[in-house]
């Protein structure tokens, strides 16, 4: 396994952990970290967030997770030992909420 895959896991875990203690009513508690791209020059790393919940609830998450980017950032730095700590960059990810989608249709059609 690469440095940087290394580094990406992670950041995926501590951020995962961060998201978990914000004390933020925005963010739902079915939030998950799907994936972190830190880049290689460890300046920014890009989090793909799982939101379940309609349109408003991902709206609001997002604002949630970027008005506390700054000190997601500093956590970041206490808990992970980096030369640099990457700025966040929040994007929403469905992946999580498409393979719920298809697995329900798949049940629907064993059903019948």
């Amino acid at each position: 396994m690469a440095r940087i895959d290394k580094i990406n896991e992670e950041v995926k875990r501590e951020l995962a952990n961060i998201i978990r203690e914000l004390k933020d009513s925005r963010i739902p508690l079915m939030t998950s970290v799907v994936t972190v791209n830190v880049t290689n020059d460890l300046r920014y790393a890009k989090a793909y967030i799982s939101v379940m919940g309609d349109e408003e609830t991902k709206k609001k998450a997002m604002q949630g997770l970027k008005s506390a980017a700054g000190f997601v950032r500093r956590e970041i730095g206490k808990r992970v030992d980096l030369r640099y700590t990457p700025e966040f960059i929040f994007e929403l990810d469905s992946s999580i909420e498409h393979g719920a989608h298809i697995e329900k249709l798949l049940n629907n059609l064993n059903k019948q």
